[in-house]
């Protein structure tokens, strides 16, 4: 049985939804296999999580694509990611804004997300190391914000970084049961916009998130 390969994942992305050309554009150019374990690099453009380590997954392709879309991500923007994982949608999203912030706890997991980056020839997305719900507030105002895994509300910190008319996508759930959320930056407040999907997240751990178990 022969493997999908990145047309095929594109084709799948946009079945489930996702209709912006600069958005299938940066899955076309972005090699997702160089953002996996090597191991499981056969895997890549398959439309599923995929495990890389310290308990943690990839986000599935497709529903990166189509938190990435409620951005609506003008090329000027600065751009917040809570968890790089190994930097895939951070790739991503270096398509598409001026400048990627991606904060990302576990100090391996970063690690690798800066040499995958690098690897890849991309030079506007910085990996830090951090407590992902304090947001970055050095890099601060962002144009939108994303996060990569699941709180119990949007932290306090990430809504004051928000720039004014900015958006921000969340899973707001438990953990393994989310509403992907979408909020707009109002008046200095955060008004929630509605649901982008319903999915399964990891934890976002952190001050404003939830203690490892």
């Amino acid at each position: 049985m022969t493997r999908p390969d990145v047309d095929d994942l594109v084709q799948v992305i946009r079945t489930q939804g996702a209709t912006d050309p600069r958005v299938l554009n940066a899955f076309r150019v972005v090699r997702r296999a160089d953002f996996v374990p090597p191991d499981l690099a056969s895997l890549a453009y398959e439309d599923n999580p995929l495990p890389i380590g310290r308990f943690q997954v990839t986000t599935q392709p497709s529903l990166i694509a189509r938190m990435v879309e409620a951005l609506e991500l003008e090329p000027a923007n600065r751009v917040l990611e809570v968890g790089a994982g190994l930097g895939f949608q951070a790739a991503i999203l270096s398509r598409l804004c001026d400048q990627v912030v991606t904060v990302e706890r576990i100090p391996d997991l970063a690690d690798a997300a800066r040499e995958n980056l690098r690897r890849a020839g991309i030079t506007n997305a910085l990996v830090i190391v951090g407590d992902g719900t304090l947001g970055a507030p050095e890099f601060a105002p962002f144009q939108a914000i994303i996060g990569a895994a699941a709180a119990p509300r949007v932290p306090p910190p990430l809504a004051e970084q928000l720039d004014e008319g900015g958006r921000l996508v969340l899973p707001i759930g438990p953990g393994g049961s989310e509403e992907v959320t979408l909020f707009r930056k109002e008046e200095g407040r955060l008004v929630r916009l509605g649901i982008v999907i319903p999915a399964s997240f990891v934890r976002m751990v952190g001050s404003y998130g939830y203690s490892i178990d």
